[in-house]
């Protein structure tokens, strides 16, 4: 054990290799520990330690990165510093590494390695020794202590006159000025070379000065040079007097290697312009009072914290996106009705109440610059242009247009934000987009707010209230900002296929336009001006090389897609087009090539598409008929089939709706010998199932009156009879109160052996006195009856109104008949009506209070 003036210190001493950063004796540094050696000298000396002694180490700058630790070690620095670990710290993030603090005791001397696994242990001789300056002056020459005097008051002087040029009320200059008078001189060169700013290259030369004339010597200049460099720096800044001894940050307690703070208020790594091009941006950001008080305490606290802290990457973070909102940046609308109108019949066929809504914002826009609100919400199946509906509103306005698709979100915080309290925190899609456009009153879409999920992380719905409240999104808080955001400029338009999935208090703040789906002939122009141009050009293909009729269309959506939209009708155009693509690739091969193939098999120079296997190339335009459709699609998937099924007593046919659109269902009842029991299958709600009761129990009161038997002849039809009710596709869960008129006229067919009318359809429903009831969706029901092929349709009378809805052209095809009673529904339903008893025919006509 080497012994010197009260410091001792093992003669084998373990070495941390560092990579960056060098350790004075008398300074605290922080270290980051990450390579092999050294996690196992942590792991095994200091973690396991229980005395002093196995607390000390030795710390040896290396010129070899860390992380290129190999087995052959490199060759060592000669002089180091024995220092004692006073704080251990692990962490596994981002991969597992120690921060050590160690304070250095005195200066060492390597004088062999004795093992260089699993860490390095060395053996080492102390240098620092107390009793060679206290004895230096009896025993050395009496020029040389003078000498050394000399420097030490010289040294000792320029130190004052640094602490004279920083403020004495922050707490590390005080602390250094108490230092100054209280340590030894002999310690004073290591102690302000470890704080003022110095290169490690400096360091070393320091630390490798063994005597102590030589230290200060090394260490005046430098001290000299941070004096020079702050008078420069006060003069540049021209600061007032008050703010002249201010100092920013000052090295103490240690910090990570390569990162050095100095008592001149600056940051090795970090450059002073870019904090003062950061508050320039701030006070030209154009924020609001709050928001600007708010962004200059950040920037504050932001000078005085080392980058090595997590939080200073997240307030940097955060003051980037606060510059970056467009707090004041905004598009001019463009105003022109005639052009908003000729852009909208442009984009879009049909939708006519649509569209006359859009003029009509656009109009009292152009009168009210300050119009809050609507949010509009179109509801509709989908593929009938509801998304490009809302983009085409952007460009009639000339703002920026942003969709937020909302589908499946289950996280509050996707909508308000993240506080800043979480690692990882970020503002919520609201604040994001407006970020992403980059002006205040762009056009948000969004989009299937019908989809909204709910979870332990809150309900997005409920966060969504204050965003599309027109009365209070003008000071919308984002949980990341904690600043209020005027969102009343942006115009919020929602899109939804239902508006059974949307919380009502949602609901209350939309205005909501339904938008049902096209009629076939709607179908057919929708096809020939934007789908088929749009395919052809995204296949590489011209109107010269394809040619798809009317009539061929025609045959694609009535027999290839039953949907209320066109995306289906899109993809078997598509699939047309690939077809014809190939067959005109194949047409431009060589021509010898071709005319060889040619005259080997005696075909001609023409082809028909529907004929894959012929190598002659197609004359132009192919043309697309219904052979050439058979071909490429396929079988038609969808035959006219009500005439079909209408084939036998005990079947229906009727109208439903579905967040897709309208659907015909059919309705099938049979009956066999057994107790009055009544089956219902085809996944059947409670709705349905209480139709059917009442349908069953108003025909069993009628029975006389209309004729009704059962199996055997009874006058009551479920007297030893058994009844089964089945709505096909029973996979499909079916529930809704429009069944009732569908299931009496299937089971009175049943009862009576009458035939339903083949091209009937029917919605409606009923109570137990026999009146038919309103329903809704009935626009959407009436196309699904009008693409099904149905000629005549029955609805209640109290629907009459909503006749309005439909083309003139449907309702021109379509016979409808207006039913307030059920005798009116069965009349309608069979040919020749349904007659009953001479009593029945007098009863008076039912009428209802609703």
């Amino acid at each position: 054990m080497a012994s010197s003036g009260g410091i001792q210190i093992p003669s084998r001493l373990p070495l941390l290799l560092t990579h960056e950063g060098v350790l004075l004796p008398g300074s605290t540094v922080r270290f980051s520990v990450d390579s092999p050696r050294n996690m196992q000298l942590v792991g095994q000396r200091l973690l396991k330690g229980t005395s002093l002694k196995s607390t000390i180490i030795g710390v040896i700058p290396n010129s070899r990165d860390p992380e290129q630790d190999t087995d052959d070690l490199p060759a060592l620095h000669n002089i180091g510093t024995a220092g004692i670990a006073v704080q251990v710290v692990g962490s596994n993030w981002p991969k597992p590494h120690y921060t050590l603090l160690i304070t250095g005791l005195c200066r060492f001397r390597v004088c062999s390695l004795l093992k260089e696994r699993p860490f390095v242990l060395a053996e080492v001789e102390q240098l620092d020794k107390l009793e060679q300056y206290t004895t230096s002056a009896a025993e050395g020459d009496a020029a040389e202590h003078g000498e050394l005097k000399e420097l030490s008051q010289k040294f000792y002087q320029a130190a004052v006159q640094l602490l004279g040029m920083l403020d004495m009320s922050v707490p590390v200059v005080a602390k250094f000025r108490r230092l100054l008078d209280s340590l030894p001189r002999e310690t004073l060169p290591d102690v302000v070379a470890s704080m003022i700013r110095t290169s490690n290259q400096e360091k070393l030369q320091v630390l490798d000065a063994i005597s102590l004339e030589e230290r200060f010597q090394k260490a005046l200049p430098m001290l000299t040079r941070q004096i020079e460099g702050l008078k420069l720096l006060q003069r540049s800044r021209k600061m007032s007097p008050d703010k002249e001894k201010r100092v920013l940050s000052v090295r103490k307690g240690g910090v990570f290697p390569g990162r050095q703070f100095n008592l001149d208020g600056e940051d090795e790594d970090e450059d002073g312009d870019d904090m003062a091009a950061l508050e320039r941006k701030i006070h030209g950001a154009s924020m609001p009072e709050a928001a600007l008080r708010v962004c200059l305490k950040e920037l504050k606290r932001l000078k005085k914290m080392p980058q090595s802290m997590p939080e200073f990457a997240l307030t940097r973070n955060y003051l980037d996106l606060m510059v970056e909102l467009p707090w004041n940046r905004n598009t001019k609308d463009c105003l022109d009705i005639r052009s908003a109108r000729t852009l909208l019949d442009n984009d879009h066929y049909a939708m006519d109440k649509l569209k006359r809504r859009v003029l009509e914002y656009l109009a009292v826009r152009q009168l009210k610059t300050t119009l809050k609100g609507p949010i509009l919400c179109f509801v509709g199946p989908p593929g009938v242009g509801k998304t490009s509906v809302g983009r085409s509103i952007a460009r009639m306005l000339g703002r920026e247009f942003h969709r937020i698709a909302l589908g499946g979100v289950c996280d509050q915080s996707d909508i308000r934000g993240h506080r800043r309290t979480y690692v990882g925190s970020m503002p919520g899609r609201i604040i994001n987009g407006l970020k992403m456009v980059g002006v205040n009153n762009p056009v948000f879409l969004l989009d299937e707010v019908d989809k909204l999920g709910k979870s332990l992380q809150g309900d997005p719905a409920a966060a969504l209230l204050e965003v599309l409240d027109p009365e209070q999104n003008h000071s919308f808080t984002d949980h990341y900002l904690n600043v209020a955001f005027d969102l009343s400029q942006v115009l919020f338009i929602a899109t939804a296929n239902t508006t059974a999935t949307i919380p009502p208090a949602l609901l209350d703040r939309m205005e909501v336009l339904q938008v049902p789906g096209y009629t076939q002939e709607e179908k057919v122009e929708i096809a020939h001006r934007h789908l088929i141009p749009n395919q052809l050009e995204q296949h590489g293909l011209t109107p010269q090389q394809l040619h798809i009729p009317q009539d061929s269309s025609r045959d694609i959506i009535c027999r290839y897609t039953r949907e209320a939209g066109v995306r289906s009708l899109e993809r078997k155009i598509g699939a047309i087009c690939r077809a014809v693509a190939v067959k005109v690739a194949e047409g431009r091969r060589l021509p010898e090539a071709v005319s060889s193939e040619n005259e080997a098999a005696g075909r001609s120079e023409t082809m028909n598409v529907c004929f894959p296997n012929k190598a002659a190339p197609p004359e132009m335009p192919i043309v697309i008929d219904h052979v050439a459709l058979k071909d490429i699609l396929g079988p038609p998937p969808f035959e006219t089939e009500v005439s079909e099924r209408l084939t036998l007593p005990g079947v229906a046919l009727g109208l439903a709706w579905t967040p897709l659109g309208g659907e015909i269902m059919f309705v099938e009842a049979s009956r066999m010998e057994g107790e009055g029991q009544l089956t219902l299958t085809g996944q059947l709600g409670d709705v349905m199932k209480e139709s059917a009761h009442l349908a069953i129990s108003w025909l069993r009161a009628n029975a006389k009156t209309y004729r009704l038997t059962n199996i055997a002849g009874s006058s009551d039809p479920m007297e030893g009879t058994d009844i089964h009710l089945h709505f096909p596709a029973g996979a499909v869960t079916k529930d809704g109160p429009s069944a009732g008129v569908t299931i009496v006229t299937c089971l009175a067919s049943l009862f009576s052996g009458r035939l339903v009318r083949s091209d009937v359809a029917m919605t409606g429903e009923i109570t137990l006195r026999g009146l038919v009831l309103p329903v809704g969706g009935i626009k959407d029901k009436v196309l699904a009856a009008h693409r099904a092929g149905v000629k005549r349709v029955i609805l209640p009378k109290r629907n009459e109104k909503d006749l309005e809805e439909l083309p003139a052209n449907v309702r021109a095809d379509l016979d409808f008949v207006m039913a307030r009673s059920l005798k009116e529904v069965l009349n309608a339903s069979f040919d020749g009506g349904f007659p009953g008893t001479a009593s029945a025919e007098s009863l008076p006509e039912l009428s209802s209070k609703l």
